[in-house]
């Protein structure tokens, strides 16, 4: 785990491979220039031929096997939404000797108290408050908000307007859909959303949710 240091980028890397060049893709190549990347040091990075074009945005794409990292100077993130593609993929990463960092855009606001894992996104937006850890390749989008004492684990992904209130503990692989409200637990008894677990766009979770289970609705209830 690591704290985010803003417009402070990682001196031992020379370069940046965004895996993925696609919509997120796109849009993570954006937030790292603005978080104070060249655009000369950027490029995107695919596991498959089929997806190999010459480049997207002005930023070559390359493929993964064709790619070298001496010394694990190329930084890494990666641009898929679906939790088990971005494990997957920031396996192969490791793999090739890329290290992951964490991007976050400049106009985020977040206390100290924050810590952040390595490959996790911060977007445009976004308001941390105290005493927070967000782990490994987590995707926070566009406007959310996370209260104190929360807990986001590893892989999972809170979509653009989300919002956390304090004591909340989030697992593994867990998708926050566009909108949706987590309300508060307590201290020594926070509100669980189990490792794997969906919640629908525009939910209000008032409960916990056990691992698997997707959520809906206001209050959300469970669908399956």
């Amino acid at each position: 785990m690591t704290e985010i240091t803003q417009n402070r980028l990682p001196t031992a890397l020379r370069k940046l491979a965004i895996f993925g060049a696609g919509g997120q893709g796109r849009e993570l190549a954006w937030l790292a220039e603005l978080a104070g990347w060249k655009k000369t040091d950027m490029f995107f990075v695919v596991d498959r031929p089929e997806y190999l074009i010459d480049e997207v945005n002005g930023l070559p794409v390359r493929l993964l096997e064709d790619v070298t990292a001496p010394s694990g100077k190329v930084g890494y993130v990666v641009a898929l939404g679906d939790a088990a593609a971005r494990e997957r993929c920031a396996t192969f990463c490791e793999q090739a000797g890329f290290s992951a960092i964490a991007l976050a855009h400049p106009k985020i606001e977040l206390s100290p108290t924050v810590v952040i894992g390595q490959g996790s996104i911060i977007c445009e937006g976004t308001i941390l408050t105290t005493n927070i850890r967000v782990g490994r390749h987590v995707h926070i989008n566009i406007g959310c908000t996370v209260s104190h004492d929360a807990v986001i684990g590893d892989y999972s992904t809170l979509s653009p307007g989300v919002h956390i209130a304090g004591y909340v503990q989030i697992g593994k692989q867990v998708f926050i859909g566009t909108g949706a409200a987590i309300i508060n637990g307590s201290r020594g008894n926070p509100l669980v959303i189990g490792d794997g677990a969906i919640i629908a766009a525009g939910a209000c979770v008032t409960a916990p949710v056990e691992a698997g289970a997707m959520v809906a609705g206001v209050p959300a209830v469970r669908k399956r």
